[in-house]
């Protein structure tokens, strides 16, 4: 990776990228830390300092700090993500949606779709919290009926002012903007999280014991997810040769990879996103119900947990699903003379009546190849997806069984784990990218160069 960055700088056009990536992240921390018009900053420190919860600690480790600052971008992303899980499971209901999607026109008006759904989710999530920040003793500088909506109207700014720099990254910058925004959250709470384990071991709070026991399972836990985000199954595909046009293409033996997480971290962002949204509304609300189902969610006890794994499984194979079709990838295959040995070519066929077998999306008929790679892919996305669920559980086990504090144990595995390394796997492979496309460039040219001499 070091190696990678030397080289990203040495090229003008990278090195800006990488710039701006970084100049953009200084802007949205410094938006952490500018608190919401009325609000009285020392006093919602003091409580946080002296008051805390596994809830209240989840949503301030993933904000970098903002949640507890009650700034203007205090939900971050998070409302866009919430948005983008309803308008996914919105298009498996709804098919005129999901064709809506398919269309390279239309998937323009799904994305403002997304964004007039982010407002709205913004709106109520901010609302809650402007109740919360009630609750709070002398955190008001002003009145309350004064204050939620200013508070609405600033949080909901600073949600869609966060949105926008992250697609300006995406689309300007190196790496996935909205990724690169949580992991750059995170990464702000890990000198937080140092000073925690050192005031706790020095007022024998913590264990030194089990902390040392926690950091030989980070290292070890760190090596399953490069493992894990790098692993895939290969399956061989063999080309005869074939005649397009003037031009005799040789056969040739490649392979089409299926990676053990195509779904990356999303998984466990959206689960997380989606259990988040219901604890906000109903923390310190005075809806009976509304503190019922956040009592429930209790990220520290059974339910929540239960649930959490339930849907990472639910969203690696929804998302899964989107990715990679298997009817696509064998019409592919086949399109181009392609066959995978061991695998027929013809179509499937029920067993017990021996008719044809069809596809209940697409209505064409199952081949034999197309079963085949849905039965690979199923298998692979669930050992990622159980993988997914593991690792997004350890923090709260290493709560529970070391009595560390919430924190600490964050940082030491499960989301935030999964987000740092993929965020910095894929960013390094865009740079590679770069890197790749540039000396391809810069070969070409020299090449011309010669050429012309001769």
């Amino acid at each position: 990776m070091a190696n990678t960055l030397v080289e990203s700088f040495r090229l003008k056009d990278t090195r800006k990228k990488i710039l701006y990536t970084l100049a953009i992240l200084v802007v949205t921390r410094i938006g952490a830390y500018l608190p919401i018009p009325g609000i009285n900053p020392s006093a919602v420190l003091n409580y946080f300092s002296s008051y805390s919860n596994s809830f209240t600690e989840y949503l301030n480790f993933f904000s970098g700090g903002a949640f507890a600052n009650f700034s203007i971008c205090m939900l971050g992303v998070m409302p866009y993500i919430s948005t983008q899980i309803i308008i996914q499971l919105l298009m498996v209901v709804i098919p005129a949606l999901k064709k809506l999607a398919e269309d390279p026109q239309g998937s323009k008006k799904i994305q403002q779709y997304t964004r007039y759904g982010t407002i709205v989710v913004c709106a109520l999530q901010a609302a809650a919290a402007s109740v919360y920040a009630n609750s709070i003793p002398g955190a008001l500088a002003i009145p309350a009926g004064l204050f939620i909506p200013v508070a609405i109207i600033s949080v909901t700014a600073g949600s869609m002012l966060m949105v926008w720099l992250g697609e300006r990254i995406t689309q300007k910058g190196i790496g996935n903007g909205i990724s690169l925004l949580i992991f750059a959250g995170i990464v702000a709470r890990i000198p937080s999280a140092f000073y925690t384990m050192i005031t706790g071991i020095a007022n024998h709070t913590i264990n030194p014991v089990s902390l040392i026991v926690v950091v030989i399972m980070f290292f070890f836990v760190v090596a399953l997810v490069i493992y894990e985000e790098k692993g895939q199954r290969k399956i061989t595909v063999l080309y005869a040769n074939r005649q397009v046009g003037n031009k005799m293409y040789r056969g040739q033996n490649t392979f089409f990879p299926i990676k053990i997480n195509p779904s990356g971290v999303i998984p466990v962002i959206f689960a997380s996103t989606l259990l988040s949204f219901p604890l906000q509304l109903g923390y310190n609300s005075n809806v009976k119900w509304l503190q019922s189902v956040a009592n429930f969610l209790n990220p520290q006890r059974a339910p929540y947990l239960i649930i959490y794994t339930l849907l990472i499984l639910g969203f690696a194979y929804f998302y899964t699903s989107l990715v990679l079709r298997p009817d696509e990838i064998a019409e592919n295959v086949r399109s181009n003379g392609g066959t995978v040995p061991g695998i027929g070519t013809g179509f499937k066929k029920d067993p017990k009546n021996h008719n044809v077998v069809y596809n209940k999306e697409t209505g064409k008929p199952v081949s034999v190849l197309e079963d085949y790679l849905r039965k690979v892919i199923n298998r692979v996305a669930f050992s990622g997806a159980i993988f997914l669920a593991f690792i997004a559980l350890i923090p709260t086990l290493i709560q529970l069984l070391f009595k560390l504090p919430a924190d600490v144990a964050m940082l030491f595995g499960g989301t935030s784990l999964i987000i740092m390394v993929g965020c910095e796997l894929d960013t390094v492979n865009q740079l590679e990218a770069e890197l790749g496309q540039h000396n391809i460039s810069r070969d070409y040219k020299s090449k011309k160069r010669k050429t012309n001499k001769i």
